[in-house]
């Protein structure tokens, strides 16, 4: 049986047949549980129809249970069984509006004095369950349940929604409605305003686009304007840079021709060149060749003996870097054949050998025909228009050129140019016949008496030359170029 919380309790079990006619008048307390003790009573009006009741008062949850009529008379026995729910409705919900939340409204359904424990559902008003936002439910001293429930609802057009509680074991349930307004969603109010605003700002873009498409087209035509302008200066520029480049190089043109034929001059490749002091190497000479003590010049010892050999001596020194010259001088040149020059170090002088630049030699020389410079193709006749005395001998070891000059007129001789030099280059000297004598010109001697006249200034003024052109090739430039 179900309770309703109501004061008292009235159940009846049903215990007697046919055959039992008889039941006792007699209420028997002993053993009574106390929790039930001057909370029961047995009901005797029915007793003589063969019914049993009792009555409990002040109905609680633990009276819920299963109960048990036993009758007896002597042999016989029976019993009946029952099983007493104890149930109770709570209040009727209270619904009530909290406030905004979420994105929506939120509602709150407040419920109290419920056993079991209830269900809670949200409904619409097309009566479709609405999930809970949040629910809570807590028991009181007397084992009842109060429940808070709430629900957001984001759908302005819902309107009434009914907070719904269900009692599962008595199957009643107790509902109450409320009604939402439109106006109480924070976004239908954020949507009206926020379409103003995106209405009034749409129409701030679209005037500031007319704006800037407006400058943009004035901006570009300026460009445009400025672009023509500047191509038509740069093509005013690039004709003048061509001008200008025609005129440099036929400047360049003339100055690298002023400056072949300068450097034609002896006088000028000194300026650009660093006296090399020179002295012979004994160790290397033929026997025949006599070297002074000095070791700055040489002759033949015996000029009668008609030897066929290689009398060469090389010099002490060699030049594997820089700008060097040195001077050699002539004496008793009449029949006599000589040679002289630079080879590389280590070339085979053991053996009769001709003297080009493929073996490593690079010279000039005087025959009984004439003057000739030794090439890797035999010799090449030399046009001399004074019969030299002294012979420059300057080496360009960077430039891979090497020049023989006629100290005595200061002409040129003869260039030869290769693409580098390997190896350390030596003064090289041969007396081939004829009783010719060749003595180098002491550079030293000519240094230190410029010192001696110039002194450190001299010495600071001959360092600031090398980057300086000459006062005859300045001369000579000034008169050329315009």
């Amino acid at each position: 049986m179900e309770n309703h919380c109501k004061p008292s309790l009235l159940f009846s079990v049903f215990c007697l047949t046919q055959l039992f006619t008889w039941v006792t008048t007699k209420e028997q307390k002993e053993g009574q549980i106390l929790a039930y003790s001057q909370r029961t009573s047995l009901v005797k009006d029915q007793f003589h129809q063969g019914k049993a009741a009792i009555r409990i008062q002040n109905v609680q949850l633990s009276d819920s249970g299963i109960y048990v009529c036993h009758f007896k008379q002597g042999l016989f026995y029976e019993e009946a069984i029952l099983e007493l729910k104890v149930a109770a409705m709570g209040t009727i919900p209270k619904v009530y509006i909290k406030g905004p939340e979420d994105g929506g409204v939120c509602v709150v359904c407040m419920t109290s004095g419920w056993y079991p424990e209830p269900q809670v559902r949200w409904i619409d008003s097309r009566g479709e369950n609405l999930p809970a936002f949040s629910e809570t439910h807590t028991k009181d001293a007397g084992g009842l349940f109060s429940t808070e429930t709430s629900l957001v609802v984001r759908d302005s057009s819902v309107g009434n929604v009914i907070c719904s509680t269900f009692n599962p074991i008595l199957g009643q349930k107790k509902a109450m409605p409320i009604f939402i307004p439109e106006s109480f969603f924070p976004q239908a109010t954020l949507l009206k305003s926020a379409f103003i605003v995106i209405l009034t700002i749409m129409g701030l873009l679209v005037l500031g686009a007319i704006y800037v498409l407006k400058r943009v087209h004035s901006a570009r035509l300026k460009v445009q304007r400025i672009q023509r302008e500047l191509q038509k200066t740069m093509e005013d520029d690039l004709c003048t840079i061509c001008t200008l480049m025609d005129k440099l190089d036929g400047r360049k043109a003339a100055y690298d021709r002023l400056w072949r034929k300068v450097m034609m001059f002896a006088d000028c490749r000194k300026e650009n060149f660093q006296a090399w002091t020179v002295t012979l190497n004994p160790a290397s000479a033929h026997p025949i060749l006599a070297i002074s003590q000095d070791r700055m010049s040489m002759i033949r010892k015996d000029i009668t003996m008609c030897l066929d050999d290689v009398f060469s001596v090389l010099g002490s020194e060699g030049v594997s870097s820089g700008r060097y010259y040195w001077e050699v001088k002539l004496t008793n040149m009449e029949g006599s054949e000589w040679i002289l020059g630079v080879c590389r170090e280590g070339v085979d002088r053991k053996e009769f050998y001709f003297e080009s630049p493929d073996k490593g030699f690079w010279t000039v020389g005087r025959s009984s025909s004439g003057y000739w410079a030794y090439i890797d193709s035999g010799r090449a006749s030399l046009s001399i228009r004074q019969a030299p005395q002294s012979v420059g001998v300057f080496v360009d070891y960077p430039e891979g050129d090497i020049s023989f000059y006629n100290m005595s007129d200061m002409s040129h001789i003869f260039s030869v140019c290769e693409d580098s030099f390997s190896g350390t280059l030596f003064p090289y000297f041969r007396i081939k016949s004829g009783n010719v004598s060749m003595t180098i010109s002491s550079m030293a001697s000519v240094s230190e008496g410029e010192e001696g006249e110039e002194g450190e200034e001299g010495e600071q003024q001959e360092e600031s030359k090398k980057g300086e052109d000459s006062p005859f090739l300045q001369r000579a430039r000034d008169t050329l170029l315009p």
